[in-house]
This record gives structure tokens, sequence and C-alpha cells, in this order.
């Protein structure tokens, strides 16, 4: 069964050219401990609900898992295997969810499928503490990672697994394929951790020394792991590309195809006399587990049939949120939130609005699991009936500590498992330190709210190391990311509604720390909001265009005034989301931005972004350098954001 894994590893890395042999070959003996004899999944539906999952943190060695989707019978047909990295193949060079049958996450930066992990076994434990009952563990599986010297150097992998050890996660266990090589060679040099006691003392539970070509010895190693109460590290001794009589133990097989020449030897040395991507079919046998899940999928319908008829509305309530649908009150409970705002017209900061926000939403959405790197005070995450998760306590808010990476990474596992609807929140300026996680978001397409307050100069006097300048720019270049930073408090119902609405990937929600004017609308207006970009202000034969958003929206609206006052009518357009607005039809885009009519856009951010919607021959009032400490208010007037430099600049453009 392990030499099957060898094989085709080895052989599709080789007709594609391309691709990490050495981890497949190495980890086989693990993958056949772990898989034929713990493994609980169900290869016909691998949706199930209470499977374990399974997460290949060092996803370069993607082969891996393609070999043993194929041979334990997931929807993967061999021709997939010889198509291995090739254009639209479901064997992409790393796995990716939603392509490959079976995968439960997108692996490749090393170390986020590990903190991926800690959210989705994060998720089973809240889930089972909810909806279990006595004589039912409807919720009831394990998370299982496999992870190499690289996910354990990537500093994720400390942040997630401190906080995994604090939580206990029991269900969580990691396979360390322990092989002393990367690609530049023996890590030794680079990597001399004591990483079992690392993990001591972060509260795990340790089984160091395994051998990793013994599946007996990794099967004793999972049996005592699941005994335990907190997560557990099994460190397997193993050797990259085993069966590869001369390169094997080296970092020549780590990244590279053997060659005809080693594949040859390494069917010599295997006893492996079966042709290029043919598997005997006794091997088949051994591997299908097609049986064994029909079976415990059955055992375990049969159990929630039952749960279900004693327990109905808790049955109905998990079948809806693992299915990821939101509540039949929700839009009534939405509408009814943005008619309060208008009614009440508070001017006050969006990271407030946001928390009044929850606040609402979270009535009619138990699924909401919140969460701030140890920002909760400042980013205004908690609502009043929120309760804080703890080890022995669950709940709905997550102190994640100052994790940020982590923090987003724990967040995309627990979207991906199913069961809550992940927020949490730092700062903006340190979404930096979570970008990579929030990238993954989007190309995974799942729905993580990525909440980042005190979003511009107006932090104040913390100065320019928490001044966030570029990074609303930068988040909007990320493929299939919603960004929304709205102006009020109407606009920041809408932007949290539109995100949790959405179901086809994440979204942030950026926030100011200081009070917000309330702008009025129309109900028209209010409407239109939700298509990222509208007119909120409009003058009969306007000259010009401001754009804004959030903060300066407040400007844009005095500067129209001013404006007026001069005898120069003009539109003003609040654009919360520009990548909401840009998938609007072109009709609607022209209707709100005229073309032939000069615009000026505003923003506390940096200017080079707003070019696609001024044009070459409009304006931008913007901040192009870092900030100074400072009050706000001292700062907006030092950098120009002022009505005297916004009248000017659309005075510029009509000159």
């Amino acid at each position: 069964m392990a030499n099957a894994i060898r094989a085709l590893a080895m052989d599709a890395v080789q007709k594609a050219n391309s691709g990490h042999p050495g981890m497949p070959m190495g980890m086989a003996e693990i993958a056949v401990a772990l898989w034929a004899k713990h493994y609980r999944h169900n290869p016909v539906d691998p949706h199930w609900i209470d499977r374990d999952r399974f997460v290949l943190s060092n996803g370069h060695g993607s082969m891996l898992h393609y070999a043993l989707l194929h041979l334990s019978g997931h929807d993967l047909p061999m021709d997939e295997l010889r198509n291995f990295r090739q254009l639209h193949s479901k064997t992409p060079g790393h796995p990716e969810v939603e392509v490959t049958p079976g995968i439960e996450t997108t692996t490749g930066p090393l170390g986020q499928g590990l903190a991926n992990a800690v959210g989705m076994a994060l998720s089973e434990k809240l889930l089972a503490a909810e909806f279990n009952r006595p004589g039912f563990d409807v919720v009831s599986h394990h998370t299982y990672v496999f992870v190499g010297d690289g996910c354990l150097m990537e500093g994720i992998s400390h942040e997630a697994c401190s906080l995994a050890g604090v939580l206990r996660l029991s269900k969580l266990i990691v396979l360390y394929d322990d092989n002393g090589i990367s690609i530049d060679g023996k890590v030794e040099s680079w990597f001399a951790d004591d990483t079992p006691k690392r993990f001591e003392a972060y509260g795990w539970n340790v089984i160091a020394d395994v051998d990793g070509h013994s599946v007996a010895a990794v099967d004793a190693a999972i049996v005592a792991a699941k005994t335990a109460d907190r997560p557990t590290l099994i460190c397997c001794k193993t050797v990259i590309g085993k069966g590869a009589p001369n390169l094997e133990g080296s970092d020549k097989v780590h990244g590279a195809a053997l060659g005809e020449k080693e594949i040859a030897a390494v069917r010599e040395t295997l006893g492996w006399t079966s042709a290029p991507f043919e598997i005997p079919a006794d091997v088949y046998a051994a591997w299908d587990g097609k049986p064994a899940g029909a079976q415990r999928q059955a055992d375990w319908q049969a159990s929630f049939d039952a749960y279900r008829a004693q327990y109905p509305q808790q049955a109905a309530e998990l079948q809806r949120r693992m299915a990821g649908e939101l509540p039949g009150n929700f839009d009534a409970t939405a509408d009814a939130f943005i008619a309060d705002c208008m009614a009440k017209q508070e001017t006050i900061a969006t990271r407030k609005a946001s928390q009044n926000s929850i606040q609402a939403l979270a009535q009619v959405l138990p699924e909401f699991l919140g969460g701030s790197a140890d920002l909760t005070g400042s980013n205004l995450t908690n609502w009043k009936e929120s309760v804080a998760v703890r080890r022995d306590q669950a709940g709905n808010h997550i102190n994640y500590g100052v994790r940020e990476f982590a923090m987003s990474a724990m967040m995309n596992g627990i979207a991906l498992h199913g069961g809550y609807l992940p927020f949490g929140a730092t700062f903006l300026t340190f979404s930096d330190y979570s970008r990579n996680a929030l990238r993954m978001a989007a190309l995974m397409k799942i729905r993580s709210l990525f909440v980042f307050t005190h979003d511009s100069i107006g932090l104040g006097e913390d100065g320019p190391t928490h001044q966030s300048v570029e990074h609303v720019s930068s988040l909007r270049l990320i493929p299939n990311l919603d960004n929304w930073r709205p102006c009020d408090t109407t606009e920041s119902a809408v932007a949290w509604i539109e995100a949790v609405r959405r179901k086809t990937g994440p979204s942030t929600l950026i926030f100011s720390r200081q009070n917000l004017q309330f702008q009025q609308r129309s109900a028209e207006q209010v409407a239109a909001i939700a298509r990222g970009g509208y007119v909120l202000h409009d003058a009969p034969h306007a000259r010009a265009i401001i754009i804004a958003t959030g903060s300066e929206v407040e400007l844009a609206m005095q500067s129209a005034r001013a404006l007026a006052a001069r005898g120069v009518p003009v539109r003003v357009v609040s654009m919360p989301s520009t990548d909401v607005f840009d998938r609007q039809d072109a009709a609607y885009r022209a209707e709100v931005l005229t073309r032939g009519v000069p615009r000026v856009a505003v923003e506390a951010g940096v200017t080079a972004f707003w070019c696609k919607y001024v044009g070459l021959d409009g304006a931008v009032i913007g901040i192009d350098t870092f900030g100074e400490s400072a009050p706000a208010p001292a700062l907006f007037a030092h950098f120009g954001f002022t009505v005297e430099k916004v009248v000017a600049a659309v005075e510029r453009t009509l000159a």
C-alpha cells in the first residue's frame, strides 16, 4: 500500500517534469497508518458533516494526497493523476479546495494548513458543546495534519499551536515528517529547535521518536494520541525520498523529478513491477475506503435520525449552519436594522457602528464566531450576549491574543469546517501580518470576515507605525476580496449585511477610530449602497464629481457645499466598496460616474489607486508619505484634507 503511493508520486512528477516526490515517498507508511486505520471519511460523500478532517500542511507534497484520494475511492480518476500540474486538471501543484474532491483546504504557503486545522479543531469542539446531547455525539471527529520542517519553521506555527495548547484541542493530531531536509539541504544548520520540548511548552501531548516507516509504530502513536486531553504532536523519523536508492535522504529528491534511471532503480529496490500509473487489483482492494466509509456514515446517519426525532430544532439548526444557509428571518432583521440606523442618525465612529451592526445581526445569527487579536476594546467585536471561548468554556468570541496571522488563518479553517461564520479584528495597519491568509481566503472563495479598525491617519497620536496609508489600496489589489470602507452608521450596516450575505468569497470591513458625520439619504440611495458606489449628493448640471470613501465622505460633502456657494455645482459619489462597484453593469457605473465630467477622488491613503476612476486629467487628494504623530484634526489639516484643498482641486480640473 505504501509503495503504491511512492510509485504514483514519482510517476506523476516525472510525467509533469515538475513537483515534489520526496515527501510522498517519505511519508507513505505514515499515510497508510492514518488513512487505512483511523481516518473516518466516505469517499462517495466527501462533504459528510461528521467526517474527520485531513490537512496536508506541507502541500508541496500534493501527490501524496492525490494518491490517497485516488486509491481510497474518491472521484479522482487515474487520468487526473496523469495530468498532474497541468492546466484545468483536478491535480494542481498544491492542493486546492473545491478543485479536487476530498481536499479540505488549499495549502502550499507553509504553516497555514496547520493554522487552518487549528480552526477546524476548534470548530469541532465548539459545535460538539453546542449540539451534542446525552447519548448523541452527532459532532465527534478528529482533525489530522501532516507537517514538515518548513511548516514548523514558519512563525504562524508558533502562533497557532500556542493557542491550540491553551484551548486544549484534544482532537487535533499532527504528524510531523521529521526528515531533517529542506530545499537548501540539511536543516540542522538553520533549524535546530528541540521541537518536542517546544510543543510540550505549548501544553501539547508529544509522542517523540516514532519510526515513520513502521505502519505499526505510527498506528500505535495515533491510538495513544486519541486518548490525550490535549492536542498531540507525533514526531515521525523518516527518510525523504524513501525507496530511491541513489537520492533518498538528500535535498535532491525534495523538489525535482527523479529521472527515468532513478525511477527504474526505485522499482527494482521496491520490487514494484507495475507499469507507470498502474496499480495491482489487490492493492486497490486493500486501499478501497468506500465500504467502510459508507458504513460509518450510515451509522452516523442512524444516530442523527434518532437525534432529530428527539431534538428536531437542534438538528435542523445544525444542518442549516453546516450548509452555510442564512436563517429565514435574516433579511427582515437586516432591513429593520438599516431603517433603525436611518432613524437614529447617529454621528459616531464607524468602529462603534460596526459593533452596533454585530449586536443587531447576532440576534439572528447564532453562527457568529467573533474575535480580536488582543484589541477587543478597540476593535469592538464583542456584543452583549457574547461569551469568551476558554479551555473549559464554549462560547462565541475568541481572544486570539497578539496573533494576527494565526487569527486570520484559523478563521479560514473555521469557515472551511462549517457551522460558524467567523470574523476577527485588528488595526488596519496590522493587516500586513495576516495578508497571505486574506489572499488564501479569497483564493478559496470562503466567507471569512476580516474587521480592520483605526483605518487611517485619523488614528492620531500613535503615529506612522500605526497609521494606515497604503493598506486599503493594497487590499483592493487582491482578487475576489471585497473591501468595504463605510462613511457612517448606515453604510456600516449595509457593509456588514452584504459581507454576511456573500457566499463566494471573503470581505474586509474597514472602520474609523474617530466619529463620522451621519449622512441623510433617500430610500433609493440606501438601496444603492449595496452596489458599492452611488450618488450621495447631486446637483443639476453638475460640473465635476467628487468621489470619496469612509471618513473623507464628510469632507466631500462640505466641499460640495462650498463649491455650490461659488457657483460650481458638483456631484458627490460615496464609494464604500470599489470592488463591488466594479462588478456593476456598465450602464450603472456610467450613470454614477458620468463620462466627460471631471473627477476628483478624496481618500486618506495613497493616491495611485484612484487614477482608474479620475483618469489622467483628474485629481486625487490623498497621502503618499507616511503619517505623523499628532491629534487627528491636526493631521488632516497638515496633510491637506481640507475643504480649501478639495475646492482648489476641483477648480483646477475645470480650468
